[in-house]
């Protein structure tokens, strides 16, 4: 291990050059990129039905393949997991990384192929790592452990070659040999599922150990933290780990978190975020302190951005980084060497710098709440609100709902505002009618839920009649296609209205 971490330090900082290609010419490598993914997915089922062996620029490319969703591509992708080859894409496809559902789906599989692990994943964490040491020449990274909080779900098997699991148990499960002599704990508990033993045993098992760095979704790092500290009688995590360097973190807003995290780490560490899909790597923050994560250009993934307003047309624009402006709302569309073609991620995007292209994440196409890695759409919320309210013979006229972050004293939770044409026969029973109505179609949400180790149950508030209706009337929105939104994942609209209704 000592005379190994000093060899993948100077790795990573040999890479550089090749980093310093990619961002310097990036439009030139965007094209390289997609013309490589198109040739080897010319005699793929897919590749034949639209032609890309007569596909010779990215005109003839957008013009030729539609853009699709997740219940577009379902049918290929249902194939794929029944071991069947050169669908979507032209090598065997023996990982899917699941991740949370669409509006017709509790969960979604995304195909990952040996080109998606090596020359999307794992070479984009390698040039974070080149960066980051560019960053910080006399790092120490690489000397201690990464522990990295992830894997929620443990690896199944749909056949003897074909496994699933969510992205980072996949990438656990595939890492090159030295990645598991930086990494702690073992994969054993890593992947565990069942998240009470599995905090308990990542605490215990790594309390010892030297870790320098930490990664993973600020919720599930908050409560590993905490138990850290309760077993070590220490005040602060620098106590325990006082190598400790960086953390890793990304998947959700990490605004609401900076501030407890820094409370229990108790001395100044480097934060860096990262921008990592079940569908790709796709950016990552290159300097320290500096807005935006550096888009990855090649790495198996072919961009374009849907201005928001396009989403849902018919011929829907897209735009090249050749093309594209600051500060104007993208969705993300995705050519993948997985086999995903002109997809539509779902997340949009704002770019804060051209040259070099750097991006942030600014939400979802559609209203969600995503505080803690919990992934809940609208389709979702009125599912369960049309189940909770059969169960309890109630009828729901409005609602909106809006996360409470963490506190040092409490876990997150969801907060609802509800307006009733028919009150529940039960208030208490329709409130956990609505929590295991929202397990029940989001697996993310299930997996927070679980023992209130993340989330809590809901907070309902009960509005009077027509209190939705004020709030638009003095919002200047009443009538026409206004409504109040569904979701939200951050709390100035939830708290205007209860100050409207206080007041």
């Amino acid at each position: 291990m000592k005379l190994l971490s000093p060899a993948i330090s100077q790795l990573a900082r040999l890479r550089l050059w090749r980093v310093q290609n990619w961002i310097s010419f990036p439009v030139a490598t965007q094209r390289n990129v997609l013309q490589n993914l198109v040739t080897q997915a010319q005699y793929t089922e897919f590749g034949r039905k639209y032609s890309f062996s007569k596909l010779f620029t990215i005109k003839n490319f957008k013009n030729r393949v539609p853009i699709q969703e997740y219940d577009d591509i379902k049918p290929y992708i249902l194939r794929m997991m029944d071991g069947e080859e050169n669908v979507l894409w032209n090598t065997p496809i023996n990982w899917f990384a699941k991740s949370s559902g669409t509006t017709s789906a509790k969960s979604k599989f995304i195909p990952i192929s040996e080109e998606t692990l090596n020359e999307t994943h794992f070479k984009a964490s390698k040039d974070v790592l080149s960066n980051y040491y560019k960053n910080f020449p006399d790092s120490d990274l690489l000397t201690g452990k990464s522990l990295v909080v992830g894997g929620s779900h443990q690896v199944s098997s749909l056949n003897e070659e074909i496994q699933y699991g969510d992205l980072s148990a996949v990438l656990m499960q595939n890492t090159p040999f030295w990645g598991h002599w930086i990494r702690t704990p073992e994969l054993s508990i890593a992947l565990l599922d069942e998240w009470e033993s599995k905090i308990e045993k990542l605490a215990q098992n790594t309390i010892n150990e030297n870790v320098t760095s930490l990664a993973g979704v600020p919720t599930w790092t908050i409560v590993l933290i905490k138990r850290i500290l309760d077993i070590s009688g220490k005040k602060t995590l620098k106590e325990v780990w006082p190598n400790l360097e960086l953390y890793i973190h990304g998947g959700v807003s990490f605004t609401p978190y900076r501030e407890q995290l820094q409370k229990l780490i108790g001395a100044p560490i480097n934060y860096l975020e990262i921008y990592n899909a079940s569908e790709g790597f796709f950016a990552a923050q290159n300097m320290p302190e500096g807005e935006g994560m550096l888009l990855f250009a090649d790495h198996g993934i072919f961009y374009e951005f849907m201005p928001v307003e396009e989403y849902g047309k018919p011929d829907a624009k897209t735009f090249g980084l050749d093309q594209v402006t600051l500060n104007t709302n993208y969705a993300l569309v995705i050519s993948t060497n997985g086999g995903l073609w002109r997809y539509l991620v779902g997340d949009t995007i704002q770019f804060t710098s051209i040259r070099p292209f750097k991006i942030k994440v600014t939400g979802r196409l559609k209203h969600y709440m995503n505080a803690f890695g919990e992934e809940v759409i609208v389709d979702n919320t009125d599912k369960a609100i049309a189940i909770a309210a059969a169960k309890t013979n109630a009828i729901v006229s409005d609602y909106t709902a809006a996360p409470v972050f963490f506190s040092e004293q409490e876990n997150g939770a969801h907060e609802w505002l509800i307006e009733f044409d028919k009150l529940p026969d039960d208030m208490e029973e329709f409130t956990f009618a609505l929590d295991d109505a929202l397990k029940s179609v989001n697996s993310d949400y299930e997996a927070k839920r679980y023992k209130s180790i993340a989330l809590r149950m809901p907070l309902l508030h009960v509005l009077e009649p027509g209190t939705f209706r004020e709030w638009l009337k003095q919002k200047g929105k009443l009538g026409g296609q206004h409504k109040v939104p569904r979701l939200s994942n951050e709390r100035n609209l939830i708290n205007e209205i209860m100050g409207m209704v206080n007041a």
